[in-house]
């Protein structure tokens, strides 16, 4: 495993709770749309899971530096990264994973919550820069519309692409906008916005309790599990 130091270049405030932290590289890192790295803060002990916790890229392979986005909380590794400061240091292990996109993939799916949606936005920056022709459908479940991170890229890049479609839901409240459905992914959801969901792989990013959640929704509704791909964030 790689290990390596990045230098804090900018604080970029996704939501209210969500904030993405980009990186300048010394030199490329070579990992693979929708990977992950381990943050580390305690050097000495790296096996210190309170201060040294995983976090997916939030950005493309192809940029100059690295991104990765966190839903901040009081824990202390949320602490020491509000605590970071532009040109502060910082040493990374990685990458990992095995949930990563393919150019040989024609048609995905994402099924995703919250903060599940960081290695997506990897991805599909891969996608956009390649200018690959893959057939894209993204369902985003969040909160509420204030905690949609990535929306304004998200729009941008649907707007810009044809082949990209999504669809936003929250559950917490009722939609202020007309453009989001209210309730959680469910079946009649995924059957209707997704009529060739069979002819899709799809991607499922998120806490364990959801990720199985959202795999078992796709075999109940006849999806092959072979053709379905899903990554617990572990120890987040």
């Amino acid at each position: 495993m790689n290990t390596f130091s990045v230098k804090l270049i900018e604080k970029i405030k996704r939501t209210p709770s969500i904030e993405s932290f980009r990186f300048k590289i010394q030199q490329r890192i070579d990992f693979l749309p929708g990977q992950f790295v381990k943050v580390v803060f305690d050097e000495k002990d790296l096996q210190n899971k309170g201060i040294n916790k995983y976090l997916s890229f939030s950005s493309s392979p192809g940029k100059d530096y690295v991104e990765v986005t966190k839903r901040l909380s009081d824990s202390a590794f949320s602490a020491h990264l509000k605590a970071l400061r532009e040109g502060e240091s910082v040493l990374m292990q990685g990458p990992m994973g095995n949930c990563i996109f393919k150019e040989e993939y024609k048609k995905i799916g994402f099924l995703i919550g919250g903060i599940g949606i960081t290695p997506v936005i990897s991805i599909l920056e891969y996608i956009l820069e390649k200018k690959l022709v893959t057939d894209i459908i993204l369902i985003y479940s969040s909160r509420n519309n204030n905690e949609i991170a990535f929306r304004p890229e998200l729009n941008a890049w649907q707007e810009a692409n044809s082949n990209l479609r999504i669809l936003y839901t929250v559950t917490d409240c009722r939609p202020d906008d007309g453009i989001c459905l209210q309730g959680r992914i469910n079946r009649d959801m995924l059957r209707q916005r997704v009529p060739d969901l069979l002819a899709r792989k799809f991607f499922i990013y998120g806490p364990p309790v959801m990720a199985k959640a959202m795999k078992d929704l796709c075999i109940a509704s006849g999806c092959d599990k072979n053709e379905i791909m899903a990554e617990n964030f572990v120890g987040y």
